[in-house]
């Protein structure tokens, strides 16, 4: 794609599933990549399977001080930052009247305070330089109701309200985009699933299958390359037509 050749890219929630997937595909397209994760072990995993990787730095994104150092750290190693995939997240599954407000604090802190953090941090830098783009990952939840998963789906919606007020504010010097994915098949969705579970939510979906972590890579690609120059404040739906009818709470 173009434009993306030599360009500097941080990876939040980097080590693993999407963002993995998309630190290689940046990486085939000529950028220099840092991938933050606060996994230690995984992001030792990420540079063994990615050796060209620029390096990766450690912060939890729900603590603002840790997301300056790290971004600060990403800068020293790669000279700059054009382009942010803000990524982290995490999700618990459970019944509306059993989460509890220490489960909540924390979806909300690392899905949507920590993207407020990561965001607000790039912003600063990109807007001095007077270019950048921010991408941040949003969900089918927080444009569907989905069962089980309130607090996730509240931080996701809040993502998408998050990208738009950012366009409006940062443009015309910064983009921003968000991607909000159907079911992905990463390692860690299908350990979870039986046989039969995968069948079932395969079912649902129109193109009958899950998509796979690199056909979202592929989106952020797309979005952060010149070929996307004039899209800002949107938000791209990935997900086999699941919710074109519906088919999310069935």
């Amino acid at each position: 794609m173009r434009g993306l050749t030599g360009k500097r890219v941080l990876i939040t929630g980097g080590a693993s599933g999407i963002g993995a997937a998309t630190a290689a595909r940046f990486l085939e397209e000529g950028s220099a990549v840092c991938v933050l994760d606060r996994d230690a072990k995984g992001r030792q995993q990420i540079q063994r399977q990615l050796p060209d990787l620029a390096g990766t730095v450690d912060a939890d994104v729900s603590n603002r001080k840790q997301v300056q150092a790290a971004f600060t750290d990403a800068v020293r190693i790669m000279g700059g930052v054009d382009v942010v995939i803000n990524n982290a997240g995490i999700s618990i599954r459970h019944n509306f009247l059993d989460i509890t407000s220490e489960e909540w604090d924390t979806v909300i802190a690392v899905n949507l305070t920590g993207v407020f953090y990561v965001a607000q941090t790039a912003a600063r830098h990109m807007w001095e330089r007077g270019v950048g783009v921010i991408l941040q990952t949003a969900s089918t939840n927080g444009i569907m109701g989905y069962p089980y998963y309130a607090d996730y789906n509240a931080t996701k919606a809040g993502v998408i309200e998050l990208t738009r007020s950012m366009a409006l504010e940062l443009a015309p010097k910064i983009r921003v985009c968000a991607v909000a994915p159907g079911y992905v098949l990463t390692p860690m969705q299908r350990a979870e699933y039986s046989d039969e579970m995968l069948d079932e939510v395969n079912r649902k979906i129109p193109l009958r299958r899950h998509a796979k972590p690199e056909e979202i890579a592929a989106l952020f690609a797309f979005l952060a390359s010149d070929d996307a120059a004039y899209m800002t404040g949107q938000v791209y739906t990935i997900d086999g037509a699941e919710t074109a009818g519906s088919l999310a709470s069935r």
